[in-house]
């Protein structure tokens, strides 16, 4: 019994290490930590987005959007990180798929998947560095206006890694 006791109690305390570990780096980041999820809640603002196009039309498949912005607190007061990225348009007038890194205080947050012209859009987090190593979750992507100028960043960070 006492053989088991310890990987058991030795796996828990990894969990909860991770959770509380996690809410550190994103000074001034909306955190919230549950026993199965770490929530991270930031704003960026998309001041450096740029389109190169792939073909003579405004709009085309393969065009590229590149940015590096700032990323600011939930409240949208106080910088505390920033963004790198770049996506491919897959889908005109509709879609576009999407690459980009958040660096935080201790540690980098990576994001893949679609972002959508029209509405909310939801990226699996595919990895991280630091505090964040083998971060595993989504991030919920909302407009925050209709110029597309700021975005709420919803990071949902599964506790297991």
């Amino acid at each position: 019994m006492r053989a088991l006791l310890v990987p058991i109690v030795s796996c828990v305390f990894v969990s909860l290490a991770y959770v509380a570990v996690a809410a550190v780096p994103a000074q001034g980041a909306r955190v919230r930590v549950s026993s199965t999820m770490t929530t991270v809640h930031v704003v960026e603002h998309a001041l450096t987005d740029t389109v190169i196009h792939a073909g003579k039309s405004n709009d085309a498949l393969g065009d590229q959007l590149v940015f590096g912005n700032p990323v600011y607190d939930r409240a949208n007061r106080r910088r505390v990180a920033s963004d790198q990225g770049h996506c491919v348009r897959t889908v005109v007038g509709k879609s576009w798929e999407c690459f980009w890194t958040v660096i935080l205080a201790g540690g980098q947050i990576t994001v893949e998947g679609p972002y959508d012209d029209a509405g909310d859009s939801v990226l699996a987090i595919t990895g991280g560095t630091g505090l964040y190593n083998g971060a595993r979750g989504e991030m919920g992507l909302h407009a925050r206006n209709a110029r597309g100028t700021e975005y709420d960043f919803v990071y949902r960070l599964n506790a297991a890694g």
